[in-house]
């Protein structure tokens, strides 16, 4: 039996528009009602259950790629990057503005202004799209923010936007020649999403698996993009979204229907359903 659901969130669990709504909602309450976990498997910084539309919603969350835990009454378990990455990341590449996450708030070592440029060269529908979710974040953001300050702090999780190629293909090289201090699981070509070496969604859902007593095969999981490859390729029962990238649907070897059509959130109540139906039946036999 499947006791831990685990999901992306932006092209797999949210809606097309990265809102979550009803049918998601009411989906995550008979997951749990049911006596199974859901867990937000997330590159997002989400350090509660109130963030992000979930209003309190019983979840878990593997949020920042892994980085750090939360149980439904706080944080569980982090895997900080070290210090030494950040003495070698944040001078060398100074035309890039690094979000790095702390557990009490986003501090980004370049200006607003800086932030907002890279995401001009996004397609109009996708800044629409996410017009929301950038100001939101913005908003509780720290610009300018010194490296000696990081350095005093545990940081968990370095985000940026590349959308230069050229400078892209020069942080590429570096986090290739610092792969004993960083590894990078970004959901699009023009995002870094840089965390420890050893993190990723698919080992903390795994180490939360066991947190609660669960076996992998217990396990379920869903995703589209490139920082869900690692979770997809861990769990047998590994599901990506129609919608998802090339990769993605590979490494699950099982692909559902469109988020935009609610596919996740309907497929863990299909499963749950027929788990308490075979129940039902074999106490019957």
């Amino acid at each position: 039996m499947i006791k831990l659901f685990a999901s992306d969130l932006d092209g797999t669990l949210l809606n097309a528009f990265h809102n979550v709504d009803r049918t998601i909602a009411r989906a995550i309450r008979e997951v749990t009602d049911a006596g199974a976990h859901v867990v937000i498997a997330t590159g997002r910084t989400m350090l509660s259950n109130r963030e992000h539309g979930f209003d309190g919603l019983p979840v878990e969350i593997c949020g920042s790629n892994g980085a750090i835990v939360v149980g439904r009454e706080g944080i569980l378990k982090t895997f900080p990057v070290s210090p030494e990455l950040l003495e070698l990341l944040v001078p060398a590449f100074p035309g890039i503005c690094f979000d790095c996450v702390l557990l009490d708030g986003t501090y980004a070592t370049g200006s607003r202004e800086l932030r907002d440029r890279s995401f001009d060269a996004d397609p109009p529908l996708r800044r629409i799209a996410l017009r929301g979710m950038r100001e939101a974040m913005a908003a509780t953001m720290h610009f300018d923010t010194p490296l000696s300050y990081l350095l005093e702090h545990e940081v968990y999780k370095v985000n940026c936007r590349v959308p230069d190629r050229a400078l892209g293909e020069e942080l590429e090289a570096f986090v290739a020649e610092h792969a004993d201090l960083v590894v990078n699981a970004p959901f699009s070509p023009v995002m870094f999403e840089l965390t420890d070496p050893a993190v990723n969604k698919g080992a903390s859902v795994a180490w939360l698996a066991r947190h609660f007593g669960y076996t992998e095969d217990e396990v379920a999981v869903y995703g589209d993009g490139g920082n869900d490859i690692a979770m997809l390729e861990r769990f047998r029962h590994a599901y990506a979204t129609v919608n998802g990238s090339s990769a993605a649907k590979a490494a699950a070897g099982h692909v559902i229907g469109h988020c935009a059509l609610h596919a996740v959130p309907r497929h863990m109540v299909a499963t749950v359903r027929a788990q308490r139906h075979r129940a039902a039946y074999t106490r019957i036999e």
